[in-house]
């Protein structure tokens, strides 16, 4: 349950955010929700995020990985939901994304740099980070420096998301459950 009321003031800022939340992702995010109880955080993460998604200098799944790792390592629930709904609809392969939480006993879903990119998402993520020379070596030398710094970058915006979500007591709102994968397809991909 939600630690912070999810019924916010309605003031403007908060129905124009809401109708546009509504007409993109079909429904008005809980951690909208949340900051819509001070306008300034509201505005300035919605100016922040959509600047973000202009980001294109790194590979989505290796993004979309990424950000998956950092969410399961903090425990956010949430950021689980609907990074697997906004993955799967950028056609990373469900099996994936259902494999992020666990992914180092399940490498053989994974590409090698993939799994190093979720490494990195860990190490970076670990207080203190825990970041080798060789794991940015080897990612500069596979990705390039700007898909690096991308990558990075995304890390480190994930865990903001992922902790102030989880600080807030945000939990999944059903994404997940709007990707329509048949249950016959997910059987025999377990």
């Amino acid at each position: 349950m939600a630690r912070i009321s999810l019924d916010p003031p309605r003031t403007v800022l908060f129905r124009i955010g809401a109708w546009y939340s509504r007409r993109v992702y079909g429904a008005v995010l809980d951690p909208g929700k949340a900051y819509a109880h001070h306008a300034g955080v509201l505005l300035a993460t919605t100016r922040f995020e959509r600047g973000l998604a202009r980001w294109n200098r790194l590979d989505p799944t290796l993004k979309s990985l990424a950000v998956m790792a950092v969410a399961a390592r903090i425990g956010c629930s949430w950021c689980l939901d609907f990074g697997y709904w906004e993955s799967h609809g950028k056609g990373v392969p469900a099996v994936k994304l259902r494999s992020v939480p666990d992914w180092r006993d399940r490498t053989e879903v994974f590409t090698d740099l993939e799994l190093l990119v979720m490494e990195y998402a860990e190490a970076v993520t670990a207080t203190p980070p825990a970041v080798t020379d060789e794991m940015t070596q080897c990612l500069i030398a596979d990705l390039g420096e700007p898909a690096f710094v991308e990558l990075t970058a995304m890390i480190a915006v994930e865990n903001l998301r992922s902790r102030a979500n989880s600080a807030f007591g945000l939990v999944g709102q059903g994404f997940r459950d709007r990707c329509g994968i048949p249950l016959r397809r997910v059987a025999s991909e377990a």
